[in-house]
């Protein structure tokens, strides 16, 4: 245990240059005295280890001081290699190059952990887009990486759901999901979403900006989504779900929902009373419950109820037989 743990100080001092003891204990989940013994015992056995004092003091290891990479335990090689997903490194352009370095990565790593760490790569794959969905391969995805690493300006033409527009934009990260790549780029002081596959034009700009110290990318991407669910579904239904509508709830149900709805204790006919998030509009609530077809049947508010009503009467007055379709005509 105390070996894993002398490793770990090692390799977090080589990737962050100096650290506190605090924050080597925070990161060993041991106390600030146990970190001061771990220091000891490294110095001690000759790895060139340093302390600066003072208030922005911490530990470091002498310039040109590397660690091998032979202290990898098994799972920490299995999951490197598990890191190493072609479909996204492939549409970045970066697919030679991850290649190379799992080739250089095998090469350092001991003869026992070989055997494993390459068979994670022919027994899992990343598949990113829904079922039935398809790969995005967007124009301009490499260009807006290579400024995303290079932190320089780009300026796009965007095409946005309700007009084209330009925008000249600091690009901070990049997400793939659901096989639909997203940048998050820092416009007039505010860091934004662009779909990237709505880019219609990009221009590098060799203008360098200064990437925000607190940015963090997943943790704006799980704030971003979670702020565009609640925007989706800002009302509340209630709705009455028979046994199979319940499982069919389960398969196509969107997971903010689902994981927001309350459920009631079946009745005599095992239907049960469902309190849940529906969408802004009228027409978008009803159009998610259709889909459970006559397994569902909305109780309130009394206006999706009414729309509801609205949609089935005009559906099957479309699927009605001619003279039926005719006499309906000329009721409206």
């Amino acid at each position: 245990m105390r070996a894993s743990r002398l490793f770990s100080i090692l390799t977090t001092l080589q990737a962050k240059g100096q650290v506190t003891a605090g924050a080597l204990a925070e990161a060993c989940e041991v106390s600030v005295r146990t970190i001061y013994r771990d220091i000891d015992a490294l110095a001690a056995s000759g790895v060139p280890i340093y302390a600066d004092r003072g208030a922005e003091g911490g530990y470091r290891l002498l310039d040109g001081y590397r660690v091998r990479l032979n202290g990898l335990s098994q799972p920490e090689a299995e999951a490197l290699f598990m890191a190493g997903l072609p479909g996204p490194a492939a549409a970045l352009g970066l697919d030679a190059a991850m290649l190379a370095a799992q080739t250089k990565l095998m090469a350092a790593l001991p003869e026992n952990l070989r055997p494993n760490a390459r068979g994670m790569q022919q027994r899992f794959h990343l598949d990113a887009p829904n079922w039935f969905g398809e790969n995005e391969e967007p124009k301009y995805l490499r260009m807006i990486s290579s400024a995303v690493l290079r932190e320089t300006m780009i300026e796009i033409r965007y095409q946005s759901w309700r007009a084209e527009k330009r925008r000249r934009v600091a690009p901070l990260g990049l997400v793939l999901k659901g096989g639909s790549w997203y940048l998050a780029g820092l416009v007039d002081g505010s860091v934004r979403t662009y779909r990237v596959a709505r880019v219609l034009d990009c221009a590098a700009l060799d203008k360098p900006f200064k990437r925000p110290a607190d940015f963090d990318l997943a943790a704006y991407w799980r704030a971003s989504t979670e702020r565009l669910e609640a925007e989706l579904h800002p009302n509340e239904a209630t709705v009455r779900l028979s046994p199979f509508g319940l499982k069919l709830f389960e398969a196509l149900g969107h997971p903010y929902v689902k994981a927001r709805m309350r459920l009631a204790n079946a009745d005599a006919d095992g239907w049960r009373v469902a309190t849940m998030p529906v969408g802004k509009t009228l027409w978008h609530a009803a159009t998610e419950l259709l889909r459970l077809g006559a397994e569902a049947e909305v109780l309130a508010p009394a206006d999706l109820r009414a729309k509801m009503a609205e949609m089935t009467s005009e559906m099957a007055a479309r699927y009605a037989p001619a003279p039926l379709r005719a006499v309906a005509g000329r009721k409206r």
